[in-house]
């Protein structure tokens, strides 16, 4: 069985029988010879020492796909998450092993055990956090100070104050478990964050300088893509520095993991809006209440938010292609419903109808500092369009427009997401003390794993409408597609990316109509 190294040092293939793929992560001793190791402080702790199993073995990795058939390949794995046991590797099964230690380049002898890569007392860990605001930030940054400092005694923990420009900005500030404490409660970053001043240089030259060997970035796809960037410099330059991500996007909008934390918050508070919406139509004759929420290219929020209310007569997605009028266009779907039930909510996902707004106003190239395109306000556009429409065919009716996304963003986790920070947050510091760098930290089919940093920023996640998630909004919701079948067989040849070999279900690699 061969190796296959990634060109851009991002990513290590190893294969195995059955169609086995490992996309293993880089390590610290892939470019520096002869690093020393130190023994696992976890060995001799109180809370983790009496814990059977607590080690994850080196040979334990995680199926991307959960499904497979009688006949098919087992498909592509990522490595398990978790504090290391061990340095070198034990040989189970020689054409396996063989391959991996030959590209790590150990020997095949059992090397010390339960060691790490970094001494306590030489640890000096920064925290930085960029892009938008999300629930459960403050809970990462507060798991990884904790969990560096009580499971592994490092006490050299500084965050960077303003996202990627702070590091040359030279603002820091000392993070302790005291400082730490209770931050967990407060929604929005204490750190600050902004978006874009990326500056790779400026970054790993203010890295360098400050003696920081560990870099923990919290961030969605475009701070994961910075990410990259600065550990690809570090490894050009020989620096024993790990950068090891976590994902963060409200949005749910990056590929392999099962979700991104403030998900389930920003799902369950926008319930707030949906009810409360639901209550003015209801209160009103021919009331129709309007519900915009956070998505700009994908409509897992709208969607999930949706699933989860029961009062959504409809829900319009970036993915899902709507027109207005004729038959069967919304209108005629929103004018169908007020005679059937006398009120309606509508849910659309900001990022929704935009080529078909941008046909009515003047379209804008204009970007935010991330590179993002300034979305024009879909909520309002439709909420007047909607208007107008009635007032045209004089039927009186009543629209109220919420758009909670501000407030969503800037809550504190649920119970739920609070514990999934946690699990991110102590999974990468594992993952950074045993060595490896150029990851992130995720979620793969309900187990923690270390995710190559070219897997995450190679597409983005989004609801596939030709799956069944999809078809169960439909029945819940009782709307219209608004889908032809021509767009039907345009829609299935866009998500069918070349080379499948996942299946799954919504936004994993689903293979449509499964």
């Amino acid at each position: 069985m061969g190796t296959e190294q990634d060109i851009n040092h991002q990513m290590k293939v190893v294969t195995g029988d059955s169609g086995y793929v490992l996309e293993d992560v880089p390590h610290l001793a892939d470019y520096i010879p002869d690093l020393p190791t130190y023994p696992n402080p976890l060995r001799s702790n109180p809370a983790y020492s009496v814990v059977k199993q607590y080690f994850v073995d080196m040979d334990d990795t995680v199926p991307q796909k959960v499904v497979v058939h009688k006949d098919g390949p087992r498909g592509v794995h990522f490595r398990r998450a978790g504090p290391r046991q061990k340095v070198g590797i034990i040989v189970s099964e020689e054409y396996y092993w063989d391959s991996l230690m030959s590209y790590y380049g150990f020997a095949k002898i059992v090397t010390s055990l339960r060691q790490v890569y970094f001494d306590s007392d030489e640890v000096h860990a920064c925290i930085v956090t960029c892009g938008g605001l999300c629930p459960g930030l403050n809970t990462v940054i507060r798991e990884i100070v904790c969990g560096l400092f009580h499971m592994y005694g490092v006490t050299q923990v500084i965050g960077i104050d303003g996202g990627y420009r702070g590091f040359y900005s030279k603002n820091t500030i000392p993070l302790t478990p005291k400082v730490v404490n209770d931050i967990h409660k407060r929604g929005g970053t204490i750190l600050g964050t902004s978006r874009g001043g990326h500056d790779t240089m400026k970054i790993v030259d203010s890295i360098q300088d400050r003696g920081i060997n560990q870099v923990y970035i919290i961030g969605g796809d475009g701070t994961q893509k910075g990410a990259a960037v600065i550990y690809e410099e570090c490894r050009r330059r020989g620096l024993k520095v790990v950068i090891a991500g976590i994902p963060k996007t409200i949005d749910n909008d990056i590929p392999v993991i099962d979700r991104s934390f403030g998900f389930d918050t920003a799902v369950e508070e926008a319930q707030r809006a949906i009810n409360a919406a639901h209550v003015e139509a209801e209160s009103a004759e021919n009331g129709l209440g309007v519900v915009k929420l956070m998505g700009r290219y994908s409509g897992f929020i709208a969607m999930y938010a949706t699933l989860a209310s029961r009062d959504v007569d409809c829900c319009l997605i970036p993915e899902s292609p709507f027109y207005l009028g004729g038959e069967g266009g919304l209108f005629e779907y929103v004018e169908k419903r007020l005679k059937e039930n006398g009120h309606m909510v509508i849910v659309i996902a900001e990022g929704a109808g935009q080529e078909l707004l941008s046909q009515f106003l003047q379209s804008t190239n204009e970007q935010d500092a991330s590179g993002n395109r300034v979305l024009q306000d879909v909520g309002l556009w439709i909420s007047q369009s909607i208007k107008d429409y009635f007032k045209q065919r004089k039927i009186a009716m009543t629209l109220k427009y919420i758009d909670p996304t501000y407030m969503i963003r800037a809550i504190p986790s649920n119970a739920a997401d609070n514990v999934y920070c946690t699990l991110l947050a102590q999974s990468c510091v594992h993952g950074a003390m045993a060595g490896f760098t150029g990851y992130t930290s995720g979620l793969v089919n309900g187990r923690q794993t270390y995710i190559p940093f070219n897997r995450i920023n190679e597409r983005q996640n989004k609801v596939v409408i030709t799956d069944r998630m999809w078809a169960r909004l439909l029945s819940s919701t009782n709307q219209p597609s608004f889908l032809g079948p021509k767009d039907i067989i345009e829609v299935r040849k866009e998500e069918q990316p070349p080379n499948r070999l996942l299946d799954g279900e919504n936004g994993k690699d689903d293979k449509p109509g499964n």
